[in-house]
């Protein structure tokens, strides 16, 4: 059962095991507020029942942060105690019939830095209450698995606050005395309080109706701050995108008179699903081309899409409790990447979307995997569950549900999702619940045949590592592959069973580069790529007729989310790079090749110089990417963008920061240069575009541009050549839409040249009141390359910058996050300065806010495998941490999992 945790109390581990459904069922709630920054009052009225199926017990409320002024049993006084924050009532009418419980409370809105429950952003009301933050509003049965109908009216004073925002549909709203007005809201739906919203302030709207479908007629609402509207509009197509569809894949039209999102600027989360209200971090919403780049394009539309598709994926059908988290979100992220890819109109533009999801699930997922904080995608515990808001459950998830839906087919999968919302829809139920019905619409699928052993991935932590080696016989013209899987132990996981692991293949030719046809023995299939599906510990498979010896091209697509160690050489990388018509193993074999270099590099000058040597071949096969005639731009960049540092270190068993960062940087350095004539054409090929549309083809274009940019600047530092660093300061100058303009940034800034510095300052003035703008320039500065150590005091410095604001979470990420957390070079100091610094903030935010606090402190979270002397340094930051008395449980959830054996 979900308990109560008081963010500083007692730590309490709650296991999935012990979860009990609710002793009473919740119908109704009517909920009235008077909004007072300093002193809201909140009537709670509720019709409740006893549930028949439980044993009786007393109903706990839970409560946090708030006044209690009175509680009425059927407008009757009653006796009640607290016990660790719940308000606990056992003298209740007995048997089954509805009771009336009323309570009233007050909280104070301004105070309240954590953003959790109700509170003030820039003079206007907001609420974030998933996962646990409605028992800040008032005292409730906070779980999502008591749903109830609710009715609300905001009171607020006219002027300050003339628009009242909350779930569902307005039935009245009017004046009232003393410059105040109301506005009584009805949601149609039943929903979880998690998905509860109001907001309230000096808002302007952008508004759309449209025609669903069915033929009815729904109203779109974008609200922001006064100002913002000329950077609505992209929200509101992505909107209306999502609406079309949604309802178009998946036959699941908008079920409600109006739609609303809203923009705030102090918000933990990127976005939040509130029914019919969903409340967005600006960073999501707001975007012209003077100010958000082809990235805050892309995810606004990315997000925007998630957030509605949770109205069926989450909000008509939501988890029963927290472990369930996945069910809404790994399948949402999943809908929301689907959706992203169907918008593209080429399939050039899906693959670079693909890889793009894959490479944040490889640089983020896979190290959360192989550290401390390691959980299953249907974790069994937890201590906080802000905690487990994770690239595990979200991209691990959606990777979980992309496999299913391989396994079953598109249209199978389809047919899923209509079972479960004939099952399911309006109630609260598991991940287990919607991988039976995708595999009971598709009985005779392999998912439904192996869904016991599937489910597996629900509940094993780690990454699996499929080893794979081949045997070609020429005489018997025969090819097998040999398969075998095997998972790291994890926290609380010694030991793994087989997972099912869909491992979709192909066999390119090693001397002709053609795609070979494949013949499966045993099977009657032909075709050049096949699914084999891996169930055992180890497995083989056989292709017949390979009448020359093939290159094998192993999960295409990325099939399984796990890691193939297959030793290729590097000539079959470059017939795979030349040739594979999958793009995505396309792209991985430049990786790859890339990474063999890096490895090889640090390997062999543990402690010494950046210089390495000449790595002609791969030049060669960069140069042959750059200049390929057909290649889509947006895949070249892809391809000629080094491994992160992140993801080098992650294939290392002991890690030096300072010489990956050394030997990468030699690397982009070598390639600035042995390229610099491809590099020049490139930019005078692609930096031309005409008028700014933000669509996949120009992006691309634009992408490949920057990265030439960047490395004409960078080959211009070891040369001392002064034009192009002149001419990107020019580019700077002139851009007329904000990816150009910061591409040239970018460009001045890494390459560390002089031009940077008024660059800086330029830019600066010219936003200086566009606060996400600002965000990149702090996050600019702080994740540059570091030379000579100059990126820590730049970076604390910059803490005194009058526009930094420390209790604003997008600040916050954008310089402390962007050093910790994104910079390793520059984080990862042999004097231990970084650490330093990295304990001081997560001090300091946990006082603040414990949620984003406890973000940060996952940046050490792998210190184990760091070499001497950033090992021992790393610990010692860890333990100033934890000696603090009165550290949050979200926090010390994160650093004493760090510190354990």
């Amino acid at each position: 059962m979900l308990q109560l945790r008081d963010s500083t109390g007692p730590a309490t581990v709650v296991r999935r095991a012990d979860y009990t459904a609710p002793a009473f069922w919740i119908d109704t709630v009517h909920l009235c507020f008077d909004l007072d920054p300093a002193k809201t009052r909140v009537l709670n009225k509720m019709t409740l029942r006893r549930n028949p199926d439980v044993p009786a017990a007393a109903l706990r409320l839970d409560g946090d942060d708030l006044n209690l002024a009175r509680v009425l049993v059927n407008g009757a006084g009653t006796s009640f105690k607290m016990d660790s924050g719940q308000l606990v009532l056992e003298n209740l009418p007995e048997g089954n019939e509805p009771f009336a419980l009323e309570i009233f409370t007050t909280c104070a809105p301004v105070k309240n830095t954590k953003l959790m429950g109700l509170y003030v952003s820039n003079e206007s009301f907001f609420t974030q209450c998933e996962a646990e933050g409605f028992r800040r509003i008032t005292y409730f049965m906070d779980r999502p698995d008591v749903m109830a109908s609710f009715t609300v009216t905001l009171r607020a004073d006219k002027e300050k606050y003339p628009v009242l925002l909350s779930n569902g549909n307005l039935t009245d709203s009017g004046d009232l005395d003393d410059g105040r007005h109301f506005a009584t809201w009805i949601d149609p739906h039943k929903k979880p309080c998690y998905l509860f919203a109001l907001v309230a302030g000096k808002l302007v709207c952008r508004e759309q109706h449209i025609i669903s479908r069915s033929g009815k007629e729904h109203l779109l609402q974008v609200y922001v701050r006064p100002g913002d509207m000329d950077k609505t509009e992209h929200a509101m197509q992505s909107l209306i995108k999502s609406v079309i569809w949604d309802e178009a894949r998946f036959g699941l039209p908008l079920d409600l008179e109006r739609f609303m999102i809203v923009a705030t600027s102090d918000f933990n989360m990127g976005a939040m699903e509130n029914k019919g209200l969903n409340i967005f971090n600006t960073k999501y919403v707001l975007a012209n081309q003077a100010t958000a780049t082809d990235v805050d394009f892309a995810n606004i539309e990315s997000v925007v899409g998630h957030e509605y598709f949770h109205n069926w994926t989450g909000n008509r059908i939501t988890c029963r409790d927290w472990f369930q988290l996945s069910l809404k979100e790994g399948l949402t992220v999943f809908r929301d990447q689907e959706f992203s890819m169907d918008l593209c109109a080429d399939p050039s533009a899906r693959a670079v979307k693909r890889i793009e999801d894959v490479r944040v699930l490889r640089t983020a997922q896979f190290p959360e995997d192989a550290g401390p904080m390691a959980h299953p995608v249907r974790p069994d515990s937890y201590i906080e569950i802000n905690n487990f808001y994770t690239v595990t459950i979200y991209e691990k998830g959606a990777e979980v549900v992309r496999m299913m839906q391989t396994l079953v087919g598109r249209a199978g999968f389809a047919k899923g999702m209509t079972l479960y919302f004939a099952r399911h829809d309006g109630s609260a139920v598991t991940c287990d619940d919607f991988a039976q019905a995708v595999a009971d619409a598709n009985p005779d699928s392999a998912l439904a045949k192996l869904l016991p052993q599937f489910k597996r991935w629900y509940s094993q932590a780690g990454t699996p590592r499929l080893a794979a080696t081949a045997t070609y016989d020429a005489e018997a013209h025969t090819y097998t592959l040999n398969f075998a899987q095997s998972c790291p132990a994890t926290p609380g996981q010694e030991s793994k069973e087989p997972f099912v692991i869909p491992v979709s293949l192909g066999l390119i030719g090693a001397a002709s580069g053609a795609a070979l046809p494949l013949q499966v023995h045993g099977q009657s299939n032909v075709g050049d790529s096949h699914l084999f599906v891996m169930t055992q510990a180890s497995e083989s498979i056989t292709f017949e007729k390979v009448l020359e010896e093939p290159v094998p091209s192993i999960l295409r697509g990325f099939s399984a989310p796990v890691v193939v160690d297959y030793a290729y050489t590097d000539a079959q990388l470059l017939a795979l790079l030349a040739n594979d018509p999958d793009p995505f193993n396309r792209w991985e074999a430049g990786q790859r090749l890339a990474l063999l270099i890096a490895i090889k590099y640090i390997a062999s000058d543990a402690g010494g110089s950046s210089a390495i040597g000449q790595n002609d071949t791969y030049i060669s096969a960069m140069r042959a990417v750059l200049r390929h005639p057909t290649l889509d731009a947006a895949f070249k960049e892809l391809v000629l963008t080094l491994p992160s540092e992140t993801y080098i270190a992650d294939q290392l068993e002991v890690i030096d920061p300072q010489r990956i960062h050394a030997v990468r940087e030699a690397m982009r350095e070598q390639l600035a240069t042995a390229l610099f004539e491809d590099w020049q054409w490139a930019y005078a090929a692609h930096s031309q575009n005409g008028a700014y549309q933000p669509d996949t083809l120009s992006s691309g274009r634009r992408a490949l541009a920057g990265l030439a940019l960047n490395y004409l600047c960078l080959a211009a530092r070891s040369s001392g050549d002064a034009i192009w660093p002149g001419k990107a300061y020019q580019r700077f100058k002139d851009a007329d839409n904000m990816t150009d303009r910061f591409n040239a940034l970018n460009a001045l800034v890494q390459s560390g040249h002089a031009l940077a510095t008024p660059a800086l300052a330029r830019f600066h003035s010219l936003f200086q009141f566009e606060e996400l703008v600002l965000d990149k320039w702090f996050a600019l500065q702080a994740g540059c390359t570091d030379r000579g150590g100059q990126v820590l005091p730049a970076v604390r410095q910059l803490l005194k910058h009058p526009n930094f604001n420390i209790r604003n979470p997008n600040r916050a990420r954008s310089l402390i996050f962007s050093y910790c957390s994104a910079n390793p070079g520059a984080f990862h100091r042999a004097d231990a300065a970084g650490y330093v610094f990295w304990s001081e903030h997560v001090l300091e935010l946990d006082a603040i806010n414990p949620q984003v606090a406890a973000r940060l402190a996952r940046a050490l979270d792998r210190w184990k495998k760091l070499a001497e002397p950033y090992r021992h340094a790393a610990q010692a930051a860890l333990q100033r941490v934890a000696a603090k008395a009165d550290l949050s449980n979200d926090v010390r959830e994160v650093i004493s999992r760090a510190l354990a054996d």
